[in-house]
């Protein structure tokens, strides 16, 4: 029976090691009693604040001068700037992307107008997405905004991308035969056994979120089933450790389906997740023709953006912090157009917050009634 001691208290500190050890921080976000309650590890506040600091502004510039498009080559997106302007926004990019390797990263040395180097067609087509999401996705943005370093955070590809996976090594025989993407212990999806590739479908493809079906088979016109909400269930694991959050931060913890008394945010992730398709389907995808071998997934696609590439583990990324007002250069809306938050600025944001779907409406004509989207 001794013998056995030492072998259970191991067998006990390895289960254990896999957990976070008490005590744990619960802050009540909801009315007494609902279990809507967020809970943080006070240990690992300290790291994560420590990962997402803010550098310091360069100093500002004084207004006025030559326009960069006037006097360099190919300066496509930020030729309205000012040479003063320019420049200056060229010395944040390359403390935010590139700090160790420099201007040659995006730039050919001795000829930064040449056009041979990806970097430099990435990097162009990057601004562009990051003007698109300033101007047009206030809605899950808001006033924050984001900056090339929100993802980069000092690094020329951010840490947090995503290629396609297709399931892994086949199993044996039979039914066996494939893992239907699950099984591989993931940590896109927490390090569970749900599908380890949820992104495909919902962050790329624009298959509908429905976590609640009714019935455990494809029955008449309801064509969900268990398999469905194992994928679902895996992209909100994501949305989880992305943004260091407890379901309840976005869901109703009475009824996770129902849009009533869910929390604001969760109309905040409803328009992230229609953001990361577009950015993903307009910006990235088609740059796979002009992407390396080296910079490819397995399957030959390029990298992709999911919640994690911008959050990095916290709520709001950064913490909220805004970097844009030091740099409105990155925001597509002109300088001499309405300020954001007019009425004539809040009439271009798309899309609307009206878009998202009222208690048992459907988001599609095709999809069914009796379930609703995150």
């Amino acid at each position: 029976m001794r013998k056995l001691m030492p072998l259970t208290v191991l067998a006990a500190a390895a289960v254990l090691t896999a957990c976070e050890r008490p005590p744990m921080e619960v802050d009540q976000i909801g009315y007494r009693g609902v279990g809507m309650e967020q809970v943080t590890n006070p240990r690992l506040a300290e790291a994560k604040r420590e990962a997402n600091q803010v550098p310091e502004p360069l100093p500002p510039v004084s207004p006025g001068g030559p326009r960069a498009g006037d006097l360099y080559e190919n300066v496509e997106v930020l030729g309205d700037l000012t040479i003063v302007e320019f420049n200056r926004l060229m010395t944040a990019l390359t403390e935010w992307v590139s700090p160790d390797e420099g201007c040659n990263y995006c730039h050919v040395p001795g000829n930064f107008a040449s056009e041979d180097i990806y970097t430099k067609v990435v990097s162009r087509r990057m601004l562009e997405m990051t003007k698109t999401i300033n101007d047009q996705w206030h809605s899950h943005v808001g006033d924050t905004g984001v900056t090339c370093y929100t993802c980069h955070q000092g690094k020329p590809v951010p840490e947090y991308v995503w290629f396609e996976e297709r399931g892994g090594p086949p199993q044996a025989g039979g039914m066996a035969a494939s893992r239907r993407g699950q099984n591989l212990a993931s940590p896109a999806v927490g390090s569970t056994s749900l599908p380890s590739d949820p992104f495909s479908a919902f962050l790329l493809g624009d298959e509908e979120i429905r976590i609640i079906p009714t019935t455990a088979l494809p029955q008449g016109t309801n064509p969900r089933n268990i398999m469905d909400a194992e994928w679902t269930y895996g992209l909100m694991m994501h949305f989880s450790t992305s943004l260091g959050v407890n379901c309840t931060h976005c869901h109703n913890s009475r009824s996770f389906f129902s849009w009533d008394g869910s929390p604001p945010e969760r109309t905040t992730a409803w328009h992230g997740i229609r953001m990361a398709r577009e950015l993903n389907q307009d910006y990235l995808v088609p740059l796979q023709p002009v992407y390396p071998d080296s910079q490819l997934g397995p399957h030959g696609d390029a990298p992709k953006l999911n919640c994690q590439t911008c959050h990095q583990g916290v709520n709001q990324p950064l913490y909220g912090v805004s970097m844009l007002q030091d740099y409105p250069e990155l925001n597509a809306v002109s300088r001499n157009g309405p300020a954001r938050g007019t009425a004539a600025a809040e009439a271009d944001m798309a899309p609307a917050v009206s878009a998202v779907p009222e208690e048992g409406e459907a988001e599609s004509a095709d999809e069914p009634e009796n379930s609703d989207g995150i």
